[in-house]
């Protein structure tokens, strides 16, 4: 793989540092070419797969495979834009004869597009009121402690992060903490250049990395958290409607347990690598609880608009929790005879935003469709884009012609096939995107159970959780990337907290998927 930072920061380096104009012309002209060719890349892929002979490959499952290398080449080198990649399945599809363009278009609104969609609106709502940061610097002040404590400051940002990143997709999380936590930051020493500013060096490295690969890590705990939860949400409704959907709660039961104990790792890690014994006094002249509480003065008292928006996310969260809670105790779901979904409650709960009134200004409410132009468009689309190919890699026949390059899994033993899935899965997504991870294993998971006569769930959650484990390199995850940019960290250092917390997951799936998934999604009992 070629130089990340070579690849991550091509805009921001041109648009700050110039080239001289005589060689203008000619990068600009390399850049064009560059990117011409992977745009024409896809097309060429997928008529090579159209036009050689594969003996035994029916016309569907080659063509279907024609799509998949097209639409995951333009993902991995955004040659086009990837919400415009996304939108590429509404034609490639029906064009290609796998299935009808009114299939594919429903792809991209189910109940699971409408829950991303609602909560979306809510997290705008807490971005655009400071919520968040109100949250994050009460937290991290609490956490501070007198005298200056350096693995409890670290424990409360990273559990700060992680709590909001259960409700705000993961990404966004990232984006919105890493400037509280740099700006704590601005406060210590970063030169490496011994004496005490190397402790501090070090403490600055663990924050990042701490900020980071907690809002991964929070995201595995809620469906809202992150777009993996939901494409496998999607993607078990649509191979298994019969089954009954994954609820919010039930997954909420399953995931925080184990997001609790990566993170736990997490903290212990970089514990261990970053907080030497001399960082306190190391920290101490720098950095007191003066300066966070000047940040929160500066928020003022929480308004009712504020409050407002915190109640309607207190209560989304409450119909989310209690809408189907179990076998024995009934939620308010089975009033409405199963037919009201987590997106129901989402969208409904989003729309209260913009009847209720801010008491700011005469007539503005929460919300106006003005600030919903933010919403992440590319997300949502990318999301719709997973569920039509997850489809189509059904309906082709493509997911049995697949299934065979892993059927070294057909022969492991029970206990062994969670952390097969999660290190084959793991694995694959340091190299492309974890959705498209998600998307492209999920349904050879599931042609691999049904021929192992195990419950489906068994393979697809530790594939899922597999795919969020981005941990070694920055192109793993958009998170990531976030964290690299601030300068902060380096790949060794990646590579050094990464693998040790990948390998931690890999164990915690591999001790709570036999054991507590199996209580929380039954697969224990009849395979679907």
């Amino acid at each position: 793989m070629n130089d990340p930072k070579a690849h991550l920061l091509p805009v921001q380096s041109t648009t700050l540092l110039p080239a001289p104009p005589q060689n203008h012309q000619h990068s600009l002209g390399s850049i064009l070419t560059r990117t011409n060719l992977f745009i024409l890349l896809g097309p060429f892929l997928c008529a090579g797969i159209c036009l050689l002979p594969f003996p035994g490959l029916e016309d569907g499952p080659r063509n279907m495979l024609a799509v998949l290398l097209w639409v995951f080449e333009w993902w991995l080198t955004e040659a086009v834009p990837v919400p415009v990649t996304s939108m590429s399945p509404l034609f490639l599809l029906p064009i290609f004869g796998i299935t009808s363009a009114e299939s594919v278009a429903s792809s991209y609104m189910d109940d699971v597009i409408a829950l991303v969609l609602g909560s979306f609106i809510l997290a705008l709502a807490v971005e655009n009121y400071n919520i968040h940061q109100r949250l994050a610097l009460n937290v991290t002040l609490t956490f501070c402690g007198e005298p200056l404590n350096p693995p409890l400051l670290l424990l409360g940002i990273c559990a700060t992060t992680a709590f909001v990143s259960m409700w705000m997709h993961n990404v966004a999380a990232a984006v919105v903490m890493m400037p509280v936590a740099t700006g704590i930051m601005q406060r210590i020493p970063t030169t490496a250049t011994g004496g005490a500013s190397t402790a501090a060096h070090g403490f600055c490295k663990a924050v990042v990395l701490g900020v980071m690969y907690s809002a991964a890590i929070g995201g595995m705990s809620t469906l809202t958290g992150t777009g993996v939860n939901l494409i496998l949400v999607g993607m078990w409704k649509r191979y298994f409607p019969e089954a009954g959907p994954i609820s919010f709660s039930e997954w909420f039961f399953f995931g925080f347990p184990l997001a609790v104990i990566i993170f736990c790792a997490l903290w212990c890690i970089l514990c261990g690598l970053y907080c030497s014994r001399r960082l306190e006094r190391d920290l101490s002249a720098f950095l007191d609880k003066a300066h966070l509480r000047r940040e929160l003065e500066l928020l003022g008292p929480m308004a009712f608009a504020e409050k407002m928006v915190l109640a309607t996310f207190g209560m989304l969260i409450c119909l989310w929790m209690t809408r189907n809670i179990t076998d024995d105790i009934p939620g308010w779901g089975t009033l409405f005879h199963g037919r009201v979904g987590d997106g129901t409650v989402s969208v409904m709960m989003a729309t209260l935003l913009f009847i209720i009134p801010n008491k700011k200004n005469e007539g503005e409410k929460l919300m106006d469709w003005s600030k919903c132009k933010k919403l992440p468009w590319n997300i949502i689309l990318l999301l719709g884009a997973g569920f039509a190919l997850a489809d189509g890699v059904r309906t082709s026949g493509l997911a049995e012609v697949l299934s065979e390059a892993l059927d070294f899994l057909k022969s492991a033993p029970y206990w062994a096939i969670a952390p097969a899935v999660a290190l084959v899965s793991g694995t694959m997504t340091e190299f492309t995107s974890n959705n498209a991870t998600t998307t492209l294993v999920l349904p050879l998971l599931v042609q691999i159970a049904k021929t192992m006569k195990v419950h489906p769930l068994l393979l697809m959650v530790p594939g899922a959780i597999g795919a969020q484990l981005a941990f070694v390199l920055p192109t793993g995850t958009p998170s990531n990337i976030v964290g690299f940019t601030t300068g902060h960290i380096e790949i060794a250092d990646m590579i050094k907290t990464g693998l040790p917390l990948k390998a931690a997951a890999i164990v915690a799936l591999s001790v709570l998927m036999p054991t507590l998934g199996a209580c929380v999604f039954r697969t224990s009992g009849q395979v679907p």
